[in-house]
């Protein structure tokens, strides 16, 4: 990712983002990444990884507010309803 072409992350849509990160982590699983470049590797995947994670976040809020039609905030723990 600190390719001058490649966009910021937080410029990246969450499906690029993944892609991004999927990539970073199976370079980084072969093994055969200079040790710097790995490190650099790693920070990359770990931002983009908070960039999916908040941008997911937004949508479960965004959701919330579609799911209650009367305008009442109401918050949700989606972890919670998974079990």
């Amino acid at each position: 990712m600190a390719k001058s072409t490649e966009k910021k992350v937080d410029e990246l849509s969450f499906e690029d983002a993944m892609e991004q990160l999927e990539v970073i982590v199976e370079k980084l699983e072969q093994g055969d990444v200079p040790l710097e470049e790995a490190i650099s590797m790693f920070q990359d995947g770990m931002q983009l990884s908070k960039d999916c994670h908040n941008k997911l976040t937004s949508v479960e809020k965004q959701m919330d507010q579609i799911l209650h039609a009367d305008g009442e905030l109401e918050e949700t723990d989606f972890q919670e309803e998974e079990e």
